[in-house]
């Protein structure tokens, strides 16, 4: 295989990390974890300063997201995919109903679907690239779920109550992707819940959620009930601990101490509306670019429905995006692959909270150099 071109330095980005998950972490996230491992790595998570770092990103997350009376931030452990096996046993009293329009959406639905202690949910799918109408409102649905922001494809679907449904029911979100980077109401959810390694940039493996007194109820009242919840995927369990700065089981500190970094940050800026605002001009930079690229065009056509934070651009057969993935890793520009299961003639670029216009303008620029140079 012939050595791979060189982008010229002045075009490179500050930063070439462009993951949609997980995210690029800011040199002062990396200062805070040097720092508790002087004091706070390797201690006990059941001990007041462990516990005071929890209480303190519980804080930090409620004042981001400005949560209403009786909200509260729970916590607990095994990334948002654990979420959705916890929410099956603790959330759901009988069936859900799923907007699928990517990979995400489409995981939590195949959980609640196959359940066995759940009627057949109720999924309503559209093709990547499109989303569903909405939720449709019916009798025997008790939980209503999709997610804000679909990761794999780079679609937006709006966060508002289902009208018309049993004022009992649940709205639940996947805010994965969303949460730190896209404004939210979280009065018109029940259960707002991510991972924290997109917009928050630490790791996975724990996930955090907003929710209701509504939800909190349905929670505690399925704790009671005879279904049988494994503790480690109880959200009564979750609560219980929450409540006490802690997880059930010993969490990840590393990752803990970055988020907390995270938050601070982004609430010291100017909190949600700072990151929506930002994160909406640097994916502006993306899409316009691709209107004005003869051989790219952005994924998702309708533009009301294109993310701020995961921008999805198409390419036609003329450019092989494979060469140009390699020629923008070899120079240190990684990680804007396409989802792997759209098999797609894409570029996946995250523009999350952490990301400067700075570094997607260059991005761009290497891009264009790259066609120009490197494909041609």
């Amino acid at each position: 295989m012939s050595e791979l071109p060189v982008i010229p330095a002045s075009l490179l980005p500050a930063d070439g990390r462009f993951g949609a998950g997980p995210s690029r972490v800011r040199p002062e996230q990396v200062s805070a974890l040097v720092d508790a491992g002087h004091n706070l790595l390797g201690t006990s998570h059941r001990q007041a300063p462990v516990r005071n770092l929890v209480g303190e990103i519980r804080e930090g997350l409620s004042e981001f997201f400005g949560l209403p009376e009786g909200y509260e931030i729970i916590l607990g452990l095994g990334g948002a995919s654990t979420f959705w096996d916890s929410a099956a046993f603790s959330l759901v009293r009988r069936r859900a109903q799923h907007l699928s329009f990517g990979e995400f959406g489409s995981k939590f639905a195949q959980v609640t679907d196959r359940a066995p202690h759940l009627e057949p949910s109720d999924i309503l799918r559209a093709d990547p690239g499109s989303r569903p109408a909405g939720p449709a409102p019916r009798a025997d649905i008790d939980v209503y779920a999709w997610p804000q922001n679909e990761t794999s494809t780079g679609v937006i679907m709006d966060v508002t109550r289902p009208q018309g449904t049993d004022p009992d029911a649940l709205t639940i979100i996947d805010a994965t992707s969303a949460a730190g980077g896209m404004h939210v109401d979280i009065s018109e959810s029940d259960v707002y819940y991510f991972s924290p390694q997109k917009n928050f940039g630490s790791d996975g493996g724990v996930w955090f959620a907003a929710v209701s007194p509504a939800a909190l109820d349905r929670i505690s009242e399925l704790s009671r009930s005879d279904r049988w919840i494994p503790d480690v995927l109880s959200l009564a369990t979750a609560v219980e601990n929450s409540r006490k700065n802690q997880t059930y089981n010993t969490p990840a500190l590393a990752g803990l101490v970055m988020l907390g970094e995270q938050v601070r940050w982004l609430n010291a800026n100017g909190g949600m509306a700072w990151a929506a605002g930002h994160t909406a001009a640097t994916s502006s930079l993306v899409y316009d670019w691709a209107e004005r690229t003869p051989t790219a065009t952005p994924f998702v056509a309708d533009p009301q429905h294109r993310s701020p934070v995961v921008c999805t651009v198409d390419f036609d057969d003329s450019v092989d995006t494979a060469r140009l993935l390699s020629v923008l890793r070899a120079n240190g520009v990684v990680d804007v692959d396409p989802y792997r299961k759209l098999g797609r003639n894409q570029l996946r670029i995250a523009t999350f909270a952490s990301v400067p216009q700075s570094d997607v303008q260059a991005l761009l620029a290497c891009i264009d150099w790259a066609l120009a140079n490197a494909l041609s």
